[in-house]
């Protein structure tokens, strides 16, 4: 479920926007340009977006000799083209470059890219590099890794510490030596998985001049992987030495098409998406992305009879299926949207997104003690999901288990990075609490953290 502000693709509601079933939007960590500026980089989650990436790197990370069950695929809410790692568990994309490539060769090409900087150790390099900053900046994002190392589901976790832009650059920063070892890589593991390395050189291509552009005006993927034609030319030597093994997929074709017809349809107007969409070639998608536009426009007898449209050519599809739900409860059909949701967790039972959507549909249809149960199995899976956590501290109240509501508001506001607010809702939690309970451990954990960062204020 995308999570809007307002609307889920869930996109959740931390801004209001139309609403959009599909992709939950999560506070990831801040990187502050200054004391008084501050800009925040989001996740944008969403089950079937996640699904499809996954799909699409899969063969990638097998041929890099990586676990393709371990490591993520998560998507930036950014609109630039860009994707970076900073630990060996996740990728991140932006969405942007998902919207600007034009082929699922050249996404996989970036997914191998970034892949290569995990196999041929240059994060050693970055950690080592990060053990002796003392900067806010070096702080902030060895939390976000420690968090992805825990298994957080939005692998940075939600984060928010201070940092500089400069010291963010720096870090994500490789050499040319690097990024020449990362392009050979990548190329070897494209054949090995039968996918073309000519994504790869499309993909220099699509950044042929950028480095005769002011910083300012480059993509971030330009300052943050050094390009020049040099890099194009041996991409192509590579091919004319070791040909091109890839294989046509419709596999890859498809779920290309779907990742990006659902971005697509819940980041741009709903009347450009309407005018557009007779252009994809899959019905499936096609409708998903009319359901999507009508939607958002708040028209729900259109947006469900092209949702059904898409359930009627893929009846055992989760994530379509969700989405159906998505639309159902943000128009207030409570009953309809847990019938939706309950089929999506039957074909999809260890889905953390779906398992919180579902939850969701059962405290809005007021049966909070059930959705306190499928909310604890999406917290069991997916630890760090924010906006878990604040539909968990509802039923919490509602069930009238005060200190574990305030337990789990802590811990969100804690991985939001507003200490301030999860040391109150801590303090509260601790004293409602057991003592020496294993929630009561938790929320002091909580408060401790809160304590240290004050101690932290007061030297400075």
């Amino acid at each position: 479920m995308l999570i809007s502000h307002g609307a889920r693709m869930s996109f959740d509601r931390f801004f209001r926007l139309a609403s959009i079933p599909a992709l939950l939007l999560c506070a990831l960590f801040t990187f502050a340009a200054g004391a008084a500026q501050s800009a925040s980089i989001s996740l944008l989650r969403d089950a079937d977006i996640e699904h499809g990436l996954n799909k699409l790197a899969a063969p990638v990370l097998r041929a890099a000799g990586l676990n393709a069950n371990r490591v993520r695929i998560l998507l930036v809410n950014d609109s630039s083209f860009n994707a970076f790692v900073v630990d060996s568990r996740t990728i991140f994309v932006h969405y942007g470059l998902i919207l600007k490539v034009t082929s699922p060769e050249m996404l996989q090409a970036v997914i191998a890219h970034e892949s290569a900087h995990i196999t041929n150790g240059h994060l050693a390099r970055r950690m080592q590099n990060l053990r002796s900053a003392n900067s806010a900046a070096g702080l902030g994002v060895a939390l976000a890794v420690l968090a992805a190392a825990a298994g957080g589901s939005e692998a940075a976790g939600g984060i928010a510490i201070g940092t500089q832009n400069s010291a963010l650059r720096g870090f994500l920063a490789h050499t040319r030596a690097e990024e020449s070892s990362a392009d050979r890589s990548a190329a070897d593991y494209l054949n090995r998985a039968g996918i073309s390395p000519q994504g790869l050189v499309d993909l220099h291509r699509a950044f042929a001049g950028q480095e005769v552009l002011s910083t300012s005006s480059q993509d971030p993927y330009s300052r943050s992987h050094p390009l020049s034609r040099d890099r194009i030319r041996a991409a192509q030597a590579y091919l004319a030495a070791h040909g091109d093994r890839g294989q046509p997929n419709s596999e890859a074709q498809y779920w290309f098409a779907r990742v990006r017809g659902k971005l697509s349809a819940f980041t741009r107007a709903p009347k450009w998406t309407l005018r557009r969409v007779r252009e994809e070639q899959y019905k499936d998608v096609r409708l998903m992305r009319e359901a999507a536009a009508y939607h958002r426009q708040r028209n729900l007898k259109k947006a469900l009879r092209a949702m059904n449209g898409a359930l009627a050519i893929r009846p055992s599809d989760p994530f379509y299926h969700e989405m159906k739900g998505q639309i159902l409860i943000e128009n207030r059909q409570w009953s309809a949207a847990l019938a939706a949701y309950g089929k999506a967790v039957s074909l999809a039972p260890r889905d953390p997104l779906i398992l919180t959507g579902y939850g969701r549909a059962q405290l809005a249809a007021g049966q909070p003690k059930a959705a306190l149960k499928t909310m604890e199995k999406a917290r069991a899976i997916d630890f760090r999901n924010t906006v878990l956590l604040r539909d968990m501290s509802l039923a919490y109240a509602k069930t009238g288990q005060r200190g574990l509501a305030s337990l789990v508001t802590a811990e969100r506001y804690a991985l939001q990075g507003r200490l301030n607010d999860a040391g109150i809702h801590a303090k509260r939690a601790v004293a409602l609490l057991p003592a020496g309970s294993p929630a009561a451990r938790r929320a002091q954990d909580v408060l401790t953290a809160y304590e240290q960062a004050e101690k932290r204020k007061r030297r400075k």
